[in-house]
């Protein structure tokens, strides 16, 4: 009973920061299924994948009421993000819980530098993208776009992060949009990245399903919350929280799992 109600109040807070930030969450789910529960990589990927999911399909839903999603844009990287999705849950299959685990954390690690830099969320567009280019899949930045989706689609499948840690600074910093219609479009395309990496790791048996259950449902509250506070926030606080975030995971994954 006390776990179910810990892994729902994982859950609902999960939801509402990722929701917020519009980076899904499993980067948090990742390490307490790790550590909490003592999940194999497989498992604690399979089970984050799902719930990111949950959250995703739950945040982009009511970004769609709010009429925030940028759908053309969302399905061209949607696309292609598929194949890097099954890629991943594929390569994860053969790493060891050693490996695993220090790959995570290097990532985490140089992703919370980017963050302290000021290089994501909270930085200032590197140029504005004309809209004949954001509006043509042959345009050179879209072309970036869609090489970055295919590399986000293997990230989120073999870290089980749902990938919009990585897709919504570019979508900030390279494509020029406002973080608002960043986040909203990156839980679009999260969606559709996560269900189809879910689906392969359900395939192999690695998704735990009562642990995706309950914190799914503390997440789909929680995503609904995160979307509604995305309207009231300046992105300055949340990118300093997040960095902290991920800072904080990476020493803990370092320490627990490799240096200890």
């Amino acid at each position: 009973m006390l776990t179910t109600a810990l892994l729902f109040a994982a859950g609902l807070g999960v939801g509402t920061l990722g929701t917020l930030i519009g980076a899904g969450g499993g980067w948090m789910i990742v390490p307490l299924l790790l550590f909490g529960l003592h999940f194999t990589p497989q498992q604690a990927v399979g089970t984050s994948l799902s719930v990111v999911f949950l959250n995703a399909l739950s945040g982009s839903i009511a970004y769609m009421i709010q009429r925030r999603v940028l759908y053309r844009m969302g399905l061209a990287f949607a696309v292609v993000t598929i194949p890097g999705a099954l890629l991943g849950a594929t390569l994860v299959q053969y790493l060891g819980s050693r490996w695993f685990t220090f790959l995570f954390a290097l990532f985490l690690l140089a992703l919370a530098g980017l963050l302290h830099k000021g290089q994501t969320v909270g930085g200032a567009a590197l140029r504005n993208p004309t809209s004949a280019e954001l509006g043509s899949l042959n345009s050179p930045v879209m072309r970036l776009g869609m090489v970055l989706s295919f590399l986000v689609g293997i990230i989120s499948s073999l870290f089980g992060i749902g990938g919009g840690i990585v897709h919504v600074p570019f979508l900030i910093v390279i494509l020029g949009l406002p973080v608002h219609a960043a986040t909203a479009t990156s839980h679009f395309v999260l969606a559709i990245t996560s269900l189809a990496g879910t689906l392969i790791f359900l395939r192999n048996g690695q998704v735990v399903l009562h642990v995706a259950a309950v914190m799914g449902v503390g997440v789909l509250l929680g995503a609904q919350a995160g979307a509604r506070l995305s309207t009231r926030m300046r992105s300055e606080p949340i990118r300093r929280v997040l960095a902290l975030a991920v800072s904080a995971f990476a020493l803990v994954l370092l320490f627990r799992h490799v240096i200890g």
